[in-house]
């Protein structure tokens, strides 16, 4: 059953009449005429009504014009999903069907509520949450896309979206009518596959996930004249719970992603081992969480938006981005983590998104469903990967250089491996070999036992590869940087910077060679590598942030 059908009151709760009072000091009064909009699906969004009297009919609306209502709402009840924690555009229109009297609450003191009011906000946040989630579940309110499911740029969309918690639609043209005319119209050439049909009713033909958010308003607008307290390039684990603790505690936090939010992590199918959660959760709903929550305190978030650069002669901090104008801050924390690590095989850059795959969500466990896979790879998150697709796949053969899993992968997982009867661990074995079909997918996988030098090939069409990360610390070549001899950053006493008048300053354990510059979670030479010491080191370094930007840091006599 649906979030809708299953938790339909939490969704749509009534106020009382005391929380209602409770709610006027932060709010304004508005009137609608009967027919008139509230908000409008692709329109930034005022922040929340809460309604007083008359009746709003909530719908969703695509960008080929259908309309599919949702819900009526009546006094006593309000209006608004996530979107209006940040003003991004709304996902759904809302008019009035009657005369509406409705107390309306900006965004800006939407997240004061659910501060200063606890228990009001906690049941605010549960409906704004689940009611996302309703949006997620039916694929209302955000893009059309059109094409194949089994084309590999309709995945790399569906998996962009996915992972940044938006809804979408997918329409196959060999089944779908309006689909078809679509791409006869604005889609000859099969190059320009798939379509995008935003809920403006703007079409993109095979966009890039910039291009689709920009068409979405996903990127805030722009403010070439702030300067913050703290940017944190990432949002990842770490990236995430230092915009949470950060702008938890006042300061005022801009977060960049080149992706999506929950970085490495947010593409586990379960996490088992993080404090807290003893069924587990996906790395997904943990950083969707995390997510939330730092747009609860206020943080900014930015995505897509690539950090390209660091100017750290400039005094703020100046941030280049690939796209919009520069970001200043007083501090900025390098949270950029790793960038997957590629086998050497001639032509495995080809058939990138075309069979071969660095995650496994359930958009690529359906390519292989009743098919042999290869997964390469052994440490927790290619054991996590395994188990998941093991309930898709006829067949896994697990792939890894060692003699075993005991000395990169928890316990747990060698266990649950081992008793999963479509997965076979193949040790001391790689891949030697990548062979196509002529539309450029992959159709067979040749690989090596390293000591016999056996060579086995299959007809294998995915291959999933899980075999660690390089340091995402190429942005930062023009700022001094210390990094260490793989390119993670260094931080602490040995590289410590000097002050303004060239002595010694106190050592901060998390800053790295420049001063201002903090470096936290996968990304920092000598941390661990795993979820809940990425979320550590994300919050510990709010403390250092606090000395360093109130001067309490300063040189050591």
């Amino acid at each position: 059953m649906s979030t809708y059908e299953t938790r339909h009151d939490q969704m749509f709760p009534k106020l009382q009449a005391a929380e209602i009072d409770r709610l006027r000091r932060f709010a304004e009064l508005r009137r609608f005429a009967a027919g008139e909009p509230l908000f409008s699906v692709g329109q930034p969004t005022p922040g929340m009504f809460v309604l007083l009297e008359g009746v709003v009919s909530v719908a969703s609306r695509d960008g080929l014009g259908h309309v599919i209502p949702i819900e009526e709402l009546g006094p006593r009840q309000f209006l608004g999903e996530i979107a209006q924690l940040s003003g991004r555009p709304s996902l759904v229109d809302a008019e009035a069907r009657s005369a509406v009297e409705a107390l309306l609450i900006s965004s800006d003191n939407l997240r004061a509520v659910v501060i200063a009011e606890a228990e009001l906000g906690e049941k605010i946040m549960r409906a704004l949450i689940l009611r996302r989630v309703a949006l997620i579940e039916n694929g209302a309110g955000g893009p059309l896309l059109i094409g194949s499911a089994m084309s590999p740029d309709v995945i790399r969309l569906q998996g962009f979206l996915a992972r940044n918690g938006y809804p979408h639609q997918l329409c196959d043209p060999a089944e779908d009518h309006d689909a078809k005319e679509l791409v006869d119209r604005y889609a000859p050439d099969p190059a320009d596959l798939p379509l995008a049909v935003c809920p403006n009713g703007a079409v993109l033909k095979n966009p890039g996930e910039v291009d689709l958010a920009h068409c979405l308003g996903m990127t805030p607008a722009d403010d070439r004249k702030r300067i913050y307290d703290v940017a944190v390039v990432g949002a990842g684990p770490a990236g995430l719970a230092t915009a949470v603790y950060a702008a938890s505690e006042g300061l005022s936090v801009i977060v960049l992603d080149e992706r999506a939010f929950g970085g490495q992590a947010g593409a586990s199918a379960r996490i088992e081992n993080y404090l807290g959660f003893p069924t587990g959760i996906s790395g997904q709903a943990l950083a969707g969480r995390a997510f939330v929550q730092a747009q609860k305190f206020g943080a900014e978030i930015a995505i897509p938006v690539a950090a390209t650069r660091l100017d750290c002669a400039m005094t703020p901090l100046v941030l280049g981005v690939a796209e919009g104008p520069d970001v200043k801050a007083r501090a900025v924390v390098v949270a950029s983590g790793a960038r997957y690590r590629r086998p050497d095989i001639a032509n495995l850059k080809q058939f990138e998104g075309r069979g071969v795959w660095y995650w496994a969500s359930p958009i690529e466990a359906r390519m292989c469903r009743n098919d042999e896979v290869v997964l390469v790879g052994g440490g927790n998150s290619a054991g996590q990967a395994a188990v998941f697709l093991s309930g898709f796949a006829a067949k896994i053969w697990m792939l890894v250089r060692r003699d075993g899993l005991a000395a990169t992968m928890s316990r747990y997982l060698i266990d649950r491996i081992g008793a999963t009867a479509n997965i076979e661990l193949l040790t001391e074995t790689e891949i030697v070999a990548l062979e196509g079909l002529t539309d450029g997918r992959l159709a067979r996988v040749r690989w090596r036992h390293l000591r016999s030098g056996l060579e086995t090939e299959k007809p294998i069409r995915n291959i999933f590869l899980f075999i660690g990360a390089d340091p995402a610390t190429l942005w930062l070549r023009d700022c001094g940087v210390a990094l260490d001899g793989k390119g993670f950053v260094r931080t602490g006493p040995e590289v410590a910077p000097s002050d303004a008048s060239g002595k010694a300053a106190q050592a901060l354990p998390l800053q790295s060679s420049v001063r201002g510059v903090f470096a936290v979670g996968d990304v920092r030479s000598g941390s661990v590598k795993r979820v809940g010491g990425a979320i550590g080191e994300g919050a510990a370094v709010v403390a250092q942030l606090h000395l360093f930007l109130s001067g309490a840091h300063g040189s050591v006599a």
